[in-house]
């Protein structure tokens, strides 16, 4: 059997290994038309940074790896320019010689991955404007940046490689601007979990312009003008454009093969396509979504693994499936962990499903083993059936952990109830007797259960204050003289019972505290004693996060108006 594979890297390399591993006599023909033939897309910021130092180490795999270890006709600096599906022939150019020549197949992979999305925009051919998804991209920012020691630099775009760039940037000591048409950086999250994401940067001394259209770029002063609509222009020495990433499917469009969203390759469940004997995987193809079992582009290297590894299997006569993906990722920014899984709320809601959430804020490990940080939580469910849906955390340590738990209980099909049966282990350098998971399991089984009626962040502001209503915030008088929502009188908890006589009989409660935990002890405190109350889900500070994210927003302020957000529950 011979097997041509179109692409290395995750998704081609992991395949042709794999194939290797099941079929030793199997021959295996990888044609990538990059220099690199297995590389981590993940680390290329940190190189541009100076946090990896030897470009060699971005390199997993070499051709002479390949070819030492796996008997693997590894060709890099090739490109197949066109497929013959009725030949069962690949035609191939050497980009070095320029030679061209026709390869044939019995089996043909295709893992041409993705390219950056280039908009329909003037000036995209500037010498000083940059993508970044290859090695030689790499390559080339990190020699200008030696070369001609940029001081500033502008980010089209806010996504996972827009935020790691902007970290290496800032770290260079360059003053960095991102500018976008959303209106909140990194999409998986809800807006509300962005506002976190926001304050960073913005104290890390990143200029934001989020909801900003550009349309186009020009050479001016010896640097580029990023021109925006109804804005003057943003001035820098290098521009980025890291708007995402469009599927490399011109290949099998050409041959035919059936296509999906925004032109990526249809495959079923064995990662074959329409086409027999035609396999792909990776960044370019359409997969289903785990939750909602529609079609979904998800552009990470995890699942471009496993199906690597699935085709290899049904290449040589096997019978893998690929069960969906659930977009589970997770990402360093400065100190903080963005972490998420599944779909947010948006995407619940826009995929038509009955979405409710619940957000808590737990202390990474135990809160009396030193160094505790804070991490904020959003699990998102299915109204009634309470199935798990996705969810996000914005921390530090620990918060790589349990997105991990969060997204396996969602593949094992355990509902949002369910987390607080979950066997986790503790010490307390690590965790709390009770984890952050089980915790979100107790908070949605207690709203199943009517012990909790909740309301959030922004609902506060709507609320009535014409005395139909009671607004209760239960913190201490410090950290109420530090902020508090208009209206909300204080009461702290531990003075409560003492003071019911001051909380008017039928009126609902509508409580706060800094968490929610408080909040919730007053509300059963006064549920027991005959009043309706509602907890703020999150707690304040959630409310002052969203409301400050939002007014800098409006004002797109580089820094400084964010107040630091605090630890205690």
């Amino acid at each position: 059997m011979k097997v041509v594979i179109v692409g290395g890297v995750a998704g081609g390399a992991t395949a042709a290994a794999r194939i290797r591993r099941l079929d030793e006599d199997a021959q295996i023909v990888v044609f990538e038309r990059s220099g690199y033939v297995s590389y981590a897309n993940c680390g290329l910021p940190y190189y541009i940074g100076g946090v990896i130092t030897d470009p060699e180490e971005l390199t997993l795999q070499t051709p002479e790896s390949f070819r030492e270890r796996f008997a693997i006709d590894m060709r890099v600096r090739h490109e197949v320019t066109r497929i013959l599906p009725g030949q069962k022939k690949v035609t191939v150019k050497n980009l070095e010689t320029g030679e061209e020549f026709e390869e044939s197949y019995d089996k043909l992979l295709l893992s041409p991955g993705a390219r950056p999305t280039q908009p329909a925009l003037p000036g995209t051919d500037i010498p000083r404007l940059f993508t970044l998804r290859t090695v030689e991209d790499t390559l080339r920012i990190r020699e200008m940046i030696q070369r001609e020691h940029p001081r500033s630099a502008v980010l089209a775009g806010g996504g996972f490689i827009g935020l790691e760039l902007a970290e290496n940037l800032r770290g260079l000591g360059m003053e960095v601007t991102i500018v976008q048409r959303p209106s909140h950086l990194m999409s998986p999250l809800d807006p509300d979990m962005a506002s976190f994401v926001h304050i960073r940067a913005r104290q890390a001394g990143l200029r934001l312009m989020l909801g900003h259209t550009v349309e186009g770029f020009q050479e001016k002063d010896g640097g580029v003008d990023v021109l925006l609509k109804g804005e003057p222009p943003l001035h820098a020495d290098m521009v980025v454009l890291a708007i995402g990433v469009t599927p490399d499917t011109h290949l099998a469009k050409e041959a035919g093969l059936q296509l999906g969203i925004r032109d990526s390759i249809l495959v079923d469940d064995r990662m074959e396509t329409s086409v027999p004997d035609i396999y792909a995987v990776g960044d370019a193809v359409q997969v289903r979504h785990f939750v909602t079992w529609k079609g979904a582009l998800i552009a990470l290297a995890g699942p471009a693994n496993k199906q690597g590894r699935i085709a290899a299997d049904n290449i040589c006569g096997g019978n893998s499936r690929y069960k969906g993906s659930q977009g589970s990722s997770v990402l360093k920014f400065f100190d903080m962990t963005i972490a998420c899984t599944g779909l947010n709320e948006t995407a619940a809601k826009a995929a038509g499903i009955d979405a409710d959430k619940v957000f808590l804020s737990p202390l990474n490990h135990a809160g009396y083993y030193p160094g505790g940080q804070t991490m904020t939580m959003k699990i998102v469910f299915e109204r009634g059936s309470f199935r798990l849906l996705g969810a996000q955390i914005i921390g530090a340590d620990g918060a790589d952990k349990r997105i991990d738990v969060l997204a396996a209980a969602m593949r094992a099909g355990m509902t949002a109830i369910s987390l607080k049966e979950l066997d986790l282990a503790y010490a307390p350098p690590y965790s709390s007797a009770k984890d952050p998971v089980n915790m979100a399991g107790f908070l949605v089984e207690n709203l199943s259960e009517g012990r909790l009626l909740q309301f959030h962040w922004d609902e506060v502001d709507s609320l009535p204050r014409d005395g139909s209503v009671t607004l209760l915030d239960t913190r201490t008088p410090q950290e109420y003289a530090d902020g508090h929502a208009d209206g909300f009188v204080n009461i702290p908890l531990d003075e409560l019972r003492g003071r019911l006589e001051e909380i008017p009989a039928g009126r609902p409660v509508y409580c706060l505290c800094q968490s929610g935990l408080r909040s919730y002890l007053a509300c059963r405190i006064l549920s027991q004693r005959g009043y309706t109350c509602y907890n703020l889900s999150g707690g304040y500070r959630l409310y002052e996060a969203a409301v400050l994210d939002k007014a800098a927003c409006r004002a797109a302020l580089p820094c400084g108006m964010e107040k630091t957000e605090r630890s205690r529950p």
